[in-house]
C-alpha cells in the first residue's frame, strides 16, 4: 500500500480551486451572533432572521449544501401559544426550505424547545436547532438566512429572554448559522 505526503495541493489553472471527490468538504462559511435582538412576528407569515444569515459560493452545480442553524430565543407573549404554534426554516435567498406545503399546516423544518412559563419571563429560553440539506444547482453566491413563522402575532427574542434582567439563574446565549459545501 502506498501513501501520498503533501504540504498543499494547488490548482493546475487559474481558477483557485481543487475538486474534492464525491462527499468530501468543500467549504465552511458560517455567521456567529452574540449580539442581542428581536423580530417582530406575523401571524401565519414569515420572518427571516437578519442576525443569522451567511453566504456561500458553490464551486459545482453538483454540490450540495449542509445548513446547520441553533437559535437562542425567547418567544414574548406564551398566553398567544407562539411556543407550540411555530416552525423554524431556512431561506435560500427568497426561497422557503422546508417541509412542502401540505394544505393550512404551518410548514418548515424544526420547531423550538418549550420551556417558557408566565410567570418567569426573565429565564427559561427556548433553543432550535435544526439542519437542512439543498441542492441549489448553481455555482453564483447563495444567501441563506434562519426563518420563523408562528400562527400568532408575537415578538421573537435572540439571544435573551424576554425580561432580559441582570441578575443571577437570567440566561443569555448565542446563535449561528453555518452552510458547508459537500461534492456532489
Amino acid at each position: 500500500m502506498s501513501k501520498i505526503y503533501v504540504d498543499e495541493i494547488a490548482p493546475k489553472t487559474s481558477g483557485n480551486k481543487v475538486l474534492m471527490p464525491q462527499g468530501g468538504i468543500i467549504q465552511v462559511q458560517y455567521t456567529q451572533f452574540t449580539g442581542t435582538n428581536s423580530v417582530s412576528l406575523t401571524a401565519d407569515t414569515g420572518a427571516s432572521l437578519s442576525d443569522l444569515t451567511v453566504n456561500i459560493t458553490p464551486i459545482s452545480t453538483s454540490s450540495v449544501i449542509h445548513l446547520q442553524a441553533h437559535i437562542f430565543c425567547e418567544f414574548g407573549d406564551d398566553t398567544t401559544g407562539s411556543v407550540w404554534d411555530h416552525v423554524f426554516f431556512f431561506y435560500r435567498d427568497t426561497t422557503k426550505l422546508g417541509h412542502p406545503s401540505a394544505g393550512s399546516r404551518n410548514v418548515g423544518v424544526s420547531m423550538a424547545t418549550r420551556t417558557y412559563i408566565t410567570s418567569d419571563s426573565g429565564s427559561t429560553p427556548e433553543i432550535a436547532r435544526y439542519d437542512y440539506f439543498d441542492t441549489p444547482a448553481s455555482t453564483s453566491q447563495i444567501t441563506y438566512k434562519c426563518g420563523v413563522q408562528s400562527d400568532y402575532n408575537d415578538t421573537l427574542f435572540i439571544n435573551r429572554t424576554v425580561s432580559d434582567l441582570d441578575a443571577t439563574n437570567r440566561e443569555r446565549g448565542i446563535s449561528f448559522i453555518s452552510a458547508t459545501e459537500i461534492a456532489g
